[in-house]
């Protein structure tokens, strides 16, 4: 099974000055993980994350300069590389897959020459500078489509348009191909609980005659329920032929807010928010129930013969400046006034002074 990461805000870290320990002595987060079997190093990719005066979104500011700059410096410490396209200038998850702002205008025609034309142009920069991706995400979380409206598939509960999604997912598969013929293709899903969502989408895939290799599944427990119900969905998409990957997992160490020169910062996901009934007492928020979960889920998918796992962000520690978003990013999301401090940071495998958790030694092989 391979173990990946996504750690595609590390740069900004080191850029804020961000440093990682094992006890007192300071280590590379990156050869550590690599010496504990990761293998993989999951990197989105953002179309234009900056405001129209140039401004930065932060969260990795992950255009395909970073790509390249963390992706050289993965291959350096012996990672294999994955490339995630999110067809967005910012976060593209099921509550957003919004225009690059260079493509609001543009026809349907015109959207999806512009997925196989970025998507080639991205995939070339990668090959020229030595860091071809061995895996490629053809969008990220795409349970309710990609490209709104354009290739939206879900909309006031109602599921549809599954002709033009599939066009445009066929559009950024033929750069893939062309470019980066070894690539394995992934298409990848949250809502790793709804069986019925997979089964409708993977097997629309089949009918439009989508070229992929792999099946991807988030599964943060917080929104997905349990691990009973996410292995039995991905048990009945074995069906499709396909190897099965959880693209993205986390689980919190602590449900304390981390402090900033005297200041609190909240968590997006606390104890409370997290509770599932049967999990929240055997998991609870400290870092045994970090690593205990970890190292039960990370078990059983090696039982179930799932071909790879990655933990999302594992190094995105709080530091001064260090954010999920900038105002010019929330503008863009039309999310304008929410906090921009980094919620994520309880779900490291480091604590907030960058001390390596219980964790982190169990995700290995």
């Amino acid at each position: 099974m391979i173990l990946g990461i996504d750690a595609s805000t590390y740069l900004e870290e080191l850029e804020h000055g961000a440093r990682f320990f094992d006890g007192e002595r300071e280590i590379d987060p990156l050869a550590a993980l690599a010496d504990n079997g990761v293998d993989c190093m999951r990197i989105r990719v953002w179309n234009d994350p900056r405001g129209e005066d140039g401004t930065p979104y932060l969260a990795g500011n992950c255009d395909i300069d970073n790509y390249v700059r963390l992706g050289k410096l993965a291959k350096s410490r012996g990672y294999s590389l994955l490339l995630d396209f999110h067809y967005s200038d910012f976060w593209a998850d099921p509550a957003k897959q919004l225009l690059p702002k260079a493509w609001r205008e543009f026809s349907f025609d015109e959207v999806c020459d512009a997925v196989y034309s970025f998507t080639r142009e991205c995939l070339v920069t990668a090959v020229e500078n030595g860091v071809a991706p061995a895996y490629i995400q053809v969008g990220n979380e795409i349970t309710h489509g990609i490209l709104w409206p354009h290739g939206r598939l879900e909309e006031d509960g109602r599921r549809g348009n599954y002709e033009g999604f599939c066009r445009l997912i066929k559009a950024g598969v033929r750069a893939c191909r062309e470019i980066c013929p070894d690539a394995k293709l992934i298409l990848h899903l949250e809502r790793s609980n709804d069986a019925a969502v997979y089964q409708e989408f993977y097997t629309k895939m089949d009918e439009f005659g989508v070229d992929y290799d792999i099946i991807g599944a988030s599964f943060y427990t917080y929104w997905h329920g349990t691990p009973d119900e996410l292995f039995a969905n991905l048990r009945a998409c074995r069906r499709f032929g396909k190897p099965i990957m959880i693209m993205e997992l986390g689980y919190g160490f602590t449900d304390e807010p981390y402090y900033i020169d005297g200041k609190a910062y909240p968590i997006i996901i606390d104890a409370k928010r997290a509770y599932i009934k049967g999990l929240s007492e055997k998991y609870p928020f400290t870092h045994d129930g970090q690593a205990r979960f970890i190292r039960d889920l990370l078990a059983r998918a090696r039982a179930d013969g799932i071909a790879g796992a990655f933990y999302w962000e594992p190094l995105w520690i709080p530091r001064k400046g260090i954010c999920w978003a900038s105002e010019s990013a929330l503008e863009y999301i039309g999310e304008a006034g929410k906090p921009t401090a980094n919620e994520w940071a309880n779900q490291c495998l480091f604590d907030y002074e960058g001390r390596k958790l219980p964790a982190f030694d169990e995700y290995r092989k």
